[in-house]
């Protein structure tokens, strides 16, 4: 497991740079940095001072490694638009990226799992083939069209829940606040999650119940009702069991999908995340903060990779067994 774990990390390591490669090369070809922190009226020497200054004169190579030296101790420059540091404005807008990605694979696992075993259990049933042709809603409409609808049904006509906004907020930590303590933040949270968590609820629906019914034909589970044992015990203990260890290689993708697509969640009912700012970055060109989401994003997938290999491995006896 040692090898195999350090070969993660290197494959992650070359991933990263090559990520922050691509971040860096922003700043080479967005316009020019100068022109972008000060106005028209900084005479040339103003510019020219500002840029030594900068290492802007410094060769490319010295440039992304004082860039990805920076970049490893979160410090990716200041915002053009804010006039900020980048780290301070994302740090303040994480937390509502992370709760919304949170509860929104937590209801795509919960209700994915369970449907997927329901559906796969009960495959002749009505309520059964009722619950896969409504998946198909899932997985055909698109986020944003699936955001409005909801906001038409239960904001606009039946004024149910809130249409944009955060609600009303707790701050816990220095950096952390949550709406799930204030009525108002729970209200506001249902919408954009459910927008969030349906692809990725049909997607896990529709793999469970597909492996379902593979592990449910094979020979031990044949074997385990020759037996005469009890239906949960079969399902539930012997069946399920296997059936999720394809699950976890997807449900940690999803997780990293969840927060990478959660901009356009975000832009559809306005959440104070860090996906409505990089929208907002990519309108004004602010090039530190667009190459800082892509970094962020980045190492949100690496990080959930690794951690899936270490699950599949830790759970699959056979991959402990094989020499690599």
């Amino acid at each position: 497991m040692l090898a195999m774990l350090i070969r993660r990390l290197i494959q992650s390591i070359v991933v990263m740079l090559v990520v922050a490669f691509i971040a860096f090369s922003l700043f080479q070809f967005v316009g020019d940095p100068i022109n972008n922190m000060v106005g028209q009226e900084a005479s040339a020497q103003e510019r020219a001072e500002l840029r030594e200054r900068l290492g802007l004169n410094d060769p490319i190579p010295i440039q992304f490694m004082r860039f990805v030296g920076n970049a490893a101790q979160g410090n990716f420059g200041i915002s053009y638009r804010m006039a900020r540091p980048v780290s301070a404005v994302i740090a303040e807008r994480l937390p509502a990226t992370l709760e919304l990605a949170m509860i929104s694979a937590f209801f795509a696992l919960s209700m994915g799992i369970g449907l997927g075993v329901y559906t796969a259990l009960k495959r002749s049933g009505v309520l059964s083939n009722f619950i896969m042709t409504v998946s198909l809603i899932g997985v055909s409409l698109p986020t944003f069209l699936i955001g409005i609808l909801l906001i038409y049904i239960f904001a606009v006509e039946l004024r149910w829940l809130p249409s944009f906004g955060r609600g009303q907020v707790v701050r816990i930590s220095d950096w952390w606040t949550t709406g799930l303590l204030t009525p108002s933040g729970r209200a506001s949270l249902i919408l954009p999650a459910i927008t969030l968590g349906l692809f990725q609820l049909t997607l896990i629906m529709r793999l469970v119940r597909a492996e379902m019914l593979e592990v449910l034909r094979t020979d031990y589970i044949k074997f385990a009702r020759a037996r005469g044992l009890a239906q949960r015990s079969i399902h539930f203990h012997h069946a399920l069991k296997n059936t999720l260890l394809p699950v976890i290689t997807i449900t940690g993708l999803q997780l990293g999908t969840i927060i990478a697509f959660a901009i356009i969640t975000e832009t559809v009912f306005q959440w104070p995340g860090v996906g409505l700012l990089f929208i907002n970055a990519i309108r004004f060109v602010d090039v530190p903060m667009m190459s800082a989401y892509l970094v962020l994003i980045a190492l949100v997938f690496v990080v959930i990779n690794l951690i899936v290999d270490v699950l599949y491995f830790v759970v699959d006896p056979r991959l402990r067994a094989t020499k690599h």
